[in-house]
């Protein structure tokens, strides 16, 4: 067993925290000597309302276990407000975590400018502008570690969900970019994309497996990530009940259309190459990955044209 991982001296900022997952990850953190901000608007899953209480009672919790912590009730499109309470209370902020979510679930061809407009606010503008808000503190401390939270939604698509998808998605794309641009500086970035019991999917979870996939089994996972310890960026991890699992791109081999031959028929005609995973697939990281592929059939290209 390693030596406890601890966070004394170091401050995190975590959204959405007033019930669970985010309540859970503020909890542990300040167990282990975290200063944190707890935020939370107060609204309801479908993002209306807000309310103070609920800020407040984690506050209160941390407090009457001896952690320092403090509250927060903005909503998450002004991280710039979020993270001037973790400078004004304790001078720095090493860790975010971009926990805030809410769920306006509808089919595609029912859903309102509404439903995509709260929805793209929330979670993409959110964990934008909280990251945002962090960066220029994090370049200068040469410190950070961000949590974004992405889903199964955004990574496989689901019925019903075609505005949280979309956002999710957006977020690990994000990730991937700001775990680059955050090396040079001991940034690091990463994504979860956690099945666990929480207000929004008790909705639509048995209680049997709310139970199997509580919060606590999601909150070591993120405090990891939080750590000095974690070395690993840019990352996307699925989750849950105990599992963990790290994700990435694979791309098939891939076919080539015939030196001369750019029709619709030569397409069909590679189509099962295009979309074999078995023979010898690729597993890019950068967009530097798409390249050798291409330039390798513009040189058969030449080749083939020097013989003509």
């Amino acid at each position: 067993m390693s030596d406890k991982l601890r966070y004394d001296g170091k401050v995190a900022v975590v959204s959405g925290a007033g019930n669970g997952l985010g309540k859970t990850y503020a909890l542990l953190l300040a167990s282990r000597g975290a200063k944190v901000v707890v935020n939370d608007l107060g609204g309801s899953t479908h993002g209306e309302g807000a309310d103070t209480k609920a800020a407040d009672a984690v506050v209160e919790e941390i407090k009457k276990a001896g952690g320092e912590a403090t509250a927060n009730y903005d909503s998450v499109e002004h991280g710039d407000k979020i993270i001037k309470t973790a400078l004004d209370a304790y001078g720095r902020v090493d860790i975010v975590i971009n926990n805030a979510g809410i769920l306006r679930d509808v089919a595609f061809h029912k859903m309102t400018q509404k439903d995509w407009d709260l929805i793209y606010t929330v979670h993409m503008v959110g964990t934008y502008s909280l990251c945002k808000a962090a960066w220029e503190t994090m370049r200068k401390q040469k410190y950070g570690r961000i949590i974004n939270v992405a889903s199964a939604a955004g990574l496989y698509g689901n019925f019903g969900q075609a505005n949280y998808s979309a956002m999710k998605l957006g977020i690990l794309g994000l990730t991937k970019t700001l775990a680059r641009e955050g090396a040079s500086k001991n940034i690091k970035v990463n994504c979860i994309a956690p099945l666990a019991g929480s207000r929004m999917t008790a909705t639509v979870m048995p209680e049997e497996m709310l139970e199997a996939l509580r919060p606590e089994f999601v909150a070591p996972v993120v405090a990891y990530l939080a750590h000095e310890q974690c070395e690993d960026s840019g990352q996307i991890l699925e989750l849950g009940a105990g599992w963990i699992a790290a994700l990435r791109w694979q791309r098939a081999k891939g076919g080539f259309l015939p030196f001369g031959d750019s029709s619709p028929e030569a397409v069909a005609g590679v189509w099962d190459a295009v979309m074999n995973f078995d023979d010898e697939p690729e597993y890019p990281e950068t967009t530097q990955d798409s390249f050798p592929p291409v330039m390798g059939n513009l040189e058969r290209y030449k080749e083939a044209a020097s013989k003509l």
